[in-house]
């Protein structure tokens, strides 16, 4: 069991490898000039600045421009997807149910949107895709204390009794009149 999850965990990683090779190799229709991030060139799309590759500023403090964010963010996701597969949390817990959801659905954003991370932060609706890489390592971070701690196992589930016939109740409480409105 524990080599299929590493072989699965290797095929991943050289997909994302791919991914990330094939986003750094193209070449620029602008006389092979070089844009604002370490990428070796741009692509044949104009440089708009402000946006894509001529994107030169985050606007948030202490968070600069990363302009390989997207696949970064595929790879640190599936990296806590990874951890959590590799747990002993049990799989009906809910902050694992949580995490799950919200990393397979911006990995499947950032994969289907590599060239776009503008699609990304509008599918995603979290922020920039430069603060969903912080968020992914902060997630990691909790992930790490969760599982140290066994957080699980402190969580009781709570029973609900729904009485949709307040008649019903079995109680002298008198509720009485509701306070007026001041106006």
């Amino acid at each position: 069991m524990m080599q299929a999850t590493l072989r699965r965990q290797a095929s991943r990683i050289i997909t994302t490898t791919a991914i990330i090779a094939r986003n750094t190799t193209r070449k620029t229709a602008v006389n092979n000039a070089r844009c604002f991030s370490a990428q070796p060139a741009m692509d044949e799309r104009p440089l708009v600045p402000g946006i894509g590759r001529g994107k030169t500023s985050t606007g948030l403090v202490g968070v600069p421009v990363d302009h390989d964010a997207v696949p970064k963010m595929i790879i640190k996701y599936q990296a806590l997807l990874d951890k959590l597969a590799a747990s002993d949390m049990p799989p009906s817990a809910q902050y694992r149910i949580n995490v799950e959801k919200i990393a397979r659905y911006r990995i499947a954003a950032a994969q289907n949107n590599l060239d776009d991370p503008e699609k990304v932060e509008e599918l995603c609706n979290c922020g920039q895709v430069e603060e969903l890489v912080i968020q992914a390592d902060n997630e990691m971070k909790v992930m790490d204390m969760y599982l140290r701690n066994r957080w699980w196992e402190l969580v009781k589930p709570v029973e609900i009794e729904l009485n949709p016939n307040h008649e019903d109740d079995h109680g002298d409480i008198e509720w009485g009149e509701a306070p007026e409105e001041k106006k």
